[in-house]
Formats: C-alpha cells, sequence, structure tokens
C-alpha cells in the first residue's frame, strides 16, 4: 500500500521530516575519523561553560530548518500500470480475498518461496506456512482489521517494479521514475535530507494558504519533488493537511493522502507454473 506523510507513525514522522542536513560549510570543519581537528577548528564556536557539579542537563534544541527558498523542481514520471491482463485478475483475487478476511484462500496464493526482506536480511520464518509470515508482515491479525486494509491497498496499485535481488519478481507500489543525482543535488542545495522530500500524487496538486481545505489557493504543483515541511502539531495528534515549500519558494498546505514520500514497503509477485503468486514482502521493521 502506497503511504501518505499523514499515515506515518508519529515518532516515524518526526524522523522522517524534521531531520536537517549538517550545512557543507560546517561539515569541512568537522574532523573525519582518524583524523586531527584542523589548526585553530576549536575557536569556530565559542567555549561554553561546564555546568556546576550535580545540575542537571537541560532540554536540547532541536536542530532549526533549513531556510525555504525557491529551489530549481526535480521531474518525476508517475510509474506505470504492470501490461499484463492476468496481473490485474490476480490483484482482483487478492482484493476479494482481503475483503472476506479469508486467511485460508490466501495461504493457497502465497509462494512457499516466499521471502521477508527487513534491515537485518530475511525474516520469513521457513518453519510454518509462508502465509504466517506475510501476516506478521502487514499485520493481518491486527484486531482492527488495519493489516487485510493494507492488503486491499496493495492490490488496488497496479503499478510494480522489477525486485532487483530476485529474477522474475515484481515488487508494488513503484516508486515514481525520477534522476536519483538530480534529488540528491537538490537536498544538497538546499540543506535538507533526501527524506524530507515527496511527490504529489496527481498534477496540478493546489497548495492552499491556510491548514484549512478551503484556504485560498496559492499555487499548483506540478510532477515534481516538493518540500515537506516539519510538522508542528501536537504529540499524538495529525493534521490531514501539511506544509510544503513550493519551488518558488512559498509555504503553503497541502492534503496528506496527496503526497508520498519514497521507499514504500513492497508486496512481492512471482509469475509462476501455476499462475501468479505472492512472491515476498520488502520493509515492515517500522
Amino acid at each position: 500500500m502506497r503511504r501518505h506523510f499523514t499515515q506515518l507513525s508519529i515518532p516515524f514522522a518526526a524522523l522522517l521530516l524534521a531531520v536537517v542536513a549538517t550545512p557543507a560549510s560546517a561539515q569541512s570543519q568537522l574532523p573525519r575519523p582518524n583524523q586531527l581537528p584542523p589548526p585553530g577548528g576549536a575557536q569556530q564556536r565559542p567555549a561554553q561553560p561546564l555546568p556546576p557539579p550535580g545540575a542537571k542537563p537541560g532540554p536540547q534544541q532541536p536542530p532549526a530548518a533549513a531556510a525555504v527558498a525557491p529551489y530549481q523542481p526535480v521531474a518525476i514520471s508517475a510509474p506505470k500500470p504492470v501490461a499484463d491482463p492476468s496481473y490485474e485478475a490476480f490483484r482482483n483475487q487478492i482484493a476479494e480475498i482481503a475483503k472476506k478476511k479469508d486467511k485460508k484462500a490466501l495461504a493457497a496464493l502465497v509462494s512457499p518461496a516466499f521471502f521477508w526482506m527487513g534491515e537485518k536480511g530475511d525474516r520469513a520464518d521457513k518453519k510454518k506456512p509462508m502465509v504466517e509470515s506475510l501476516a506478521k508482515a502487514i499485520g493481518l491479525d491486527a484486531k482492527d482489521g488495519s493489516g487485510w486494509e493494507s492488503l486491499a491497498g496493495y492490490a488496488a496499485d497496479p503499478t510494480a517494479t522489477p525486485f532487483p535481488d530476485q529474477k522474475d519478481v515484481l515488487c508494488a507500489p513503484s516508486d515514481p521514475d525520477f534522476d536519483a543525482k538530480a534529488l540528491e543535488a537538490l537536498a544538497q542545495s538546499t540543506k535538507t535530507e533526501e527524506s524530507d522530500w515527496g511527490y504529489p500524487m496527481q498534477p496540478n496538486l493546489e497548495v492552499r494558504g491556510g491548514p484549512q481545505p478551503n484556504a485560498p489557493v496559492i499555487e499548483k504543483l506540478g510532477m515534481h519533488f516538493v518540500r515537506v515541511m516539519q510538522d508542528n502539531a501536537p504529540p499524538n495528534q495529525q493534521s490531514p493537511m501539511i506544509r510544503v515549500a513550493t519551488p518558488s519558494g512559498k509555504v503553503g498546505f497541502v492534503p496528506g493522502e496527496a503526497v508520498a514520500p519514497l521507499g514504500n514497503d513492497q508486496i512481492c509477485y512471482a509469475k509462476e507454473a501455476s499462475g501468479w503468486k505472492i512472491a515476498g514482502f520488502v520493509g515492515g521493521d517500522q
């Protein structure tokens, strides 16, 4: 299922949206491993007085966000649907199973070679039926039914991209096509991280001057990356509108579900002799 910024958990959203890159000028003053500080490097910052004995450390201030300024947008191309009628029929079958929450029927569609790639490698439990690993990865056993909703969301996405580590395996949803070096250069020039950038799910997305859905439109976004600003909402609260910086340097608001981050979790499929199967899952570590 393609994530949106409002679907991220509060801690993960804070990590994703609040991290700001160290300016290049500051990085040049920091010593690298096994390297002594440059002469006079210690004088670049004023000396800080030591706290008195027994004093408790005060609250640390979060790093200041990089200043908003106009930037050169990096274009994206929307991923294309898989051109195979049998693939669409297979996804419809999964969607029907998700609707009925039929784990037995789902098990028949899971490949015996199912993999679950997390940060530490394959997490699939080879001693159990592979549907159990899929269920754990997606959360099918959640009492609120959210795992089955996620499965239906994956099935609804017609896009897929080849999985580099497995031949003839496709993983969905697919990220848009873009110039990775251009995005890296954009992050460097704006003193941000690549994770501070999302992409609109549709062209001509309206950017509004306030967090209200009916606030005046100040700009429209094309199909390019847009900078997502730090969310200042109180803890445990999420606004349906998120703050973005447009290429012209304006700050406005767009619906959170209209902007997606890179690096979605993915469900993977393979066309075997008996037909399409669920071949694996990538992610699920948050």
